[in-house]
């Protein structure tokens, strides 16, 4: 959410952030945003607010993405990711003077694993897990609230995002903390589990692409081009480092509902002439080199 703040910031667009400043917020980031004339935030939880500015778009970032998390507590998932989507899609439909666009950003997750070929924007919805299904959720009543009230909206579903700040809860800024501290990272299972990979330059770019050219009532799939066993992730970032395999990462129990691998067709949205730019190594490489997430405190 923060990269896409700067980036409208930076093109002179006004943002109203509605942000409840939870525990992965970037503190950091809001004080920078906070020096903008054209920005303003409103520290909120959206289950409660009362009221939005008017605005062309509703972009929601908002939501609790830490499967872990939602498996021990799913609590607080459902709150915010389908209560908070429910008050947001009704102060959307309140608008007077037209309502804006409304933009879900949600998940690959949603679909659940496909261990052969790609999800494309019409399959069927077959969530693993707490998270996951909050978030199909989620998208289940946009299209339900598009049918009922005619709300024009987009659903941006994307694959795992990585990037410089990123909360150092996921993946690739947590075991790369771990290695530097000649800690081993923690593995679910084998490592063989595959994921897709996009920096999140990339994702704001596609959702940029989304909210410019696409149909004000769809769906895209946003995948980028990098697929890697997770174990391949660790490995790389140990060789980045310099720790010998044997020391890079030790195997944990595999989580409950384990996907396998998730992958997703996104030529609807390359068809609007989006693709992604960063390469995986080199950006890994800048993560790698990551070592102060004060900015979170």
């Amino acid at each position: 959410g923060k990269y896409f703040v700067k980036h409208c910031l930076d093109l002179g667009h006004f943002v109203t952030n509605v942000d409840v400043v939870n525990y992965a917020a970037d503190r950091l980031a809001n004080a920078q945003f906070l020096k903008h004339h054209n920005y303003r935030h409103l520290k909120e939880d959206i289950v409660s607010l009362s009221h939005l500015p008017e605005s062309d778009f509703i972009v929601n970032f908002a939501a609790e993405s830490h499967v872990d998390n939602s498996i021990a507590d799913n609590r607080q998932f459902c709150h915010s990711n389908i209560l908070g989507v429910q008050r947001l899609l009704e102060l959307a439909r309140a608008k007077q003077s037209g309502a804006p666009r409304f933009v879900q950003i949600s998940t690959d997750e949603v679909y659940g694993d496909i261990l052969q070929g790609r999800h494309n924007e019409t399959d069927p919805l077959r969530p693993s897990n707490p998270y996951s299904a909050t978030k199909a959720a989620a998208d289940v009543l946009v299209l339900g609230w598009a049918r009922t009230y005619g709300l024009c909206y987009n659903i941006v579903r994307m694959t795992n995002n990585y990037g410089l700040n990123q909360y150092p809860e996921k993946l690739i800024p947590k075991s790369a903390w771990r290695m530097r501290r000649g800690l081993p990272a923690l593995m679910h299972g084998d490592g063989s589990y595959l994921r897709s990979w996009l920096h999140v330059e990339d994702s704001v770019q596609a959702i940029l692409t989304v909210m410019e050219k696409g149909e004000p009532t769809g769906i895209y799939n946003v995948h980028g081009d990098t697929e890697l066993a997770n174990i391949e992730v660790l490995r790389r970032l140990a060789v980045i480092l310099g720790v010998a395999e044997k020391d890079a990462y030790v195997q944990i129990p595999n989580r409950v509902g384990q996907d396998i691998r998730y992958s997703m067709d996104d030529s609807r949205i390359r068809a609007l002439g989006w693709k992604p730019q960063r390469d995986f190594d080199l950006e890994l490489r800048k993560i790698a080199g990551e070592d102060d997430f004060r900015r979170f405190l």
